[in-house]
């Protein structure tokens, strides 16, 4: 099942992430902080506590800052404020986007959410407009070179733990599911001692848009300013990036 990488925009955020290690580990632990506040410490039952978790372990984040993430969930003084939102929009050239945030204050980050789509060209939207536009997947990584299995062992092992689609690159596996079965192929990769370059449970936009040079710096620009925002955990659309 070879093909066209379906998560080239996945792997450069990660990349612009890693740069930006001291900010994503503060995200990383305010998630966990509020998703254990909410859903309880075991991962095995909190769901959103083990994908944050995961992300954290991707984030190269110290497990005392996870350590003192949990903590401060379950005491819970700190968190009572923070709220779950999703922000939808449109960027440069038509390009739907829509911004995952916990927010202490609603009014303050929608007015920074709405000034950021504004000044970098684009708009904010109504609850709904975008979402439609995306179906949410677990997607995993791997380096060819990391993988002890052939190509047709890995690929049935991913497909009988779940696996909705598996693609072959020329220097990694791509591997895609369902987000109910994400926890499912994880645990095997993990039980065959195959690391991931990247394991997350994303939004994965049905069609996407290309954009002219110009635009398409334009709209870089409003998603490097929306991920720097402080309040902002994650930033999804459907705008496919060029190799320049």
């Amino acid at each position: 099942m070879a093909g066209h990488s379906k998560w080239a925009n996945i792997k450069h955020r990660k990349g612009r992430q890693d740069a930006l290690r001291a900010k994503i580990t503060t995200k990383i632990a305010r998630e966990i902080a509020v998703t254990v506040k909410i859903g309880g410490a075991d991962p095995a039952l909190n769901m959103k506590l083990k994908l944050a978790l995961q992300k954290a372990k991707e984030g190269n984040v110290p497990k005392d800052n996870i350590q003192r993430a949990i903590q401060k969930g379950l005491g819970g003084a700190e968190n009572n404020n923070y709220e779950e939102i999703r922000y939808e929009g449109y960027g440069p050239g038509g390009v739907a986007v829509f911004v995952d945030v916990l927010s202490d204050n609603r009014n303050r980050t929608a007015a920074d959410i709405r000034h950021l789509f504004s000044k970098n060209g684009g708009n904010m939207g109504e609850s709904g407009s975008v979402a439609w536009m995306f179906d949410s997947k677990g997607i995993f990584l791997v380096d060819k070179r990391e993988c002890l299995l052939n190509e047709e062992e890995f690929m049935m092992a991913a497909l009988e733990a779940g696996a909705e689609d598996f693609v072959i690159q020329e220097e990694e596996y791509e591997i895609s599911t369902s987000p109910e079965d994400f926890s499912n192929v994880l645990e095997t990769l993990e039980n065959l001692n195959i690391p991931t370059k990247i394991a997350q449970v994303t939004m994965v936009p049905q069609t996407t848009v290309t954009l002219g040079s110009d635009a398409e710096i334009k709209m870089i620009k409003l998603l490097e300013a929306l991920e720097d925002h402080d309040d902002v955990q994650d930033v999804y659309s459907n705008f496919e990036m060029t190799e320049e």
